[in-house]
């Protein structure tokens, strides 16, 4: 059972663009920077995430398109014609503008330190500039922000400046509700999450092995990785987060912690789904652009953007498997 990321994941590429593989020399692929990004911008929004937004082939643009494929029963999995057909159609516009409102100030804080005792501290794990809320808010990352708004001074942004953005349904950090909890749900609850540790994928299945959804992730340290069949146990938004060094790094609790404040720069992000492995959670990050490089404990880690969107395809009762 539940073969398929498996499956898929073998089969789509694991390098980037520039290295070999079946995709490279494929006639369908596209090659134009704005038409690669109304591909990713259409596979976000149909939940299968191909990373950060931001124009280039990586590695988890051509797994988005070769999950996409398979889920939609196109059998040649990697031709990307049913993609960029859909994409000029649902997305004819790669780029928007955005309008910088004042409630977004409350989100933001430069002063929040790197130090974990010193952020205990704080209230709340805020951005730490209107770009980096910009950026996660659209998808994306400072890098592209930068790329796209060549003339604009992002480090001097204020409310009432316009920026160009990818046009993609947004990330609204004010419309997260603090401490929300999830229920069980008569149909999400049958849905499976299988988490590929080595394809660095994440996909959900229905109680009839249908893929539904496919998001990058960032897997624990391979000494921590809880293999096995696990269930959802517990979901709920803004967390708090117990910092302890000796844990993160040994898997030992140590007798230091700092609890951190909630908020998208939490370790943890802006959800956790709590599974029946103690201590282990499928959560946010506050570093989306390391998704499928750094590692963490034991953990897995989605962008914020995507595990937001994780108590529409999961609840709990659902099964966890980790390979």
């Amino acid at each position: 059972m539940l073969k398929h990321l498996l499956l898929i994941c073998a089969l789509a590429l694991t390098a980037s663009a520039q290295d070999t593989g079946p995709a490279k020399d494929d006639p369908s692929v596209p090659k134009e920077r704005d038409t690669i990004l109304r591909i990713q911008i259409f596979l976000d929004k149909n939940f299968f995430g191909p990373g950060k937004l931001d124009g280039a082939l990586g590695e988890f643009t051509y797994k988005a398109v070769v999950n996409y494929n398979y889920a939609h029963g196109q059998r040649d999995l990697y031709n990307w014609d049913m993609v960029l057909a859909a994409a000029a159609q649902e997305v004819p516009i790669a780029y928007a503008a955005f309008k910088i409102q004042p409630i977004l100030l409350r989100y933001v804080n430069p002063d929040l330190p790197e130090d974990p005792e010193e952020q205990a501290k704080f209230p709340f794990m805020a951005y730490r500039s209107l770009v980096e809320l910009i950026a996660e808010r659209f998808h994306t990352d400072e890098t592209f922000i930068a790329t796209i708004n060549p003339k604009k001074n992002l480090a001097a942004l204020k409310p009432g400046d316009i920026v160009v953005v990818p046009n993609v349904k947004s990330f609204r950090i004010e419309d997260v509700k603090p401490m929300q909890s999830y229920k069980e749900d008569a149909t999400l609850s049958t849905h499976t999450i299988v988490v590929d540790t080595v394809e660095r994928m994440a996909a959900v299945y229905s109680a009839k092995e249908m893929m539904l959804a496919a998001f990058p992730i960032t897997p624990g340290k391979p000494q921590f990785i809880p293999v096995g069949q696990w269930s959802v146990k517990t979901i709920m938004n803004t967390p708090s987060f117990r910092y302890d060094k000796q844990f993160l790094e040994e898997g030992v609790r140590g007798d230091e912690a700092h609890q951190l404040p909630p908020g998208p720069n939490s370790p943890v992000g802006i959800i956790w789904c709590g599974i029946s492995k103690s201590g282990i959670g499928l959560h946010g990050t506050a570093l989306p652009r390391t998704i499928g490089r750094a590692r963490s404990a034991g953990c897995v880690r989605f962008a914020n953007w995507d595990a937001i969107r994780l108590p529409l395809l999961i609840r709990p009762g659902s099964r966890v498997i980790v390979r």
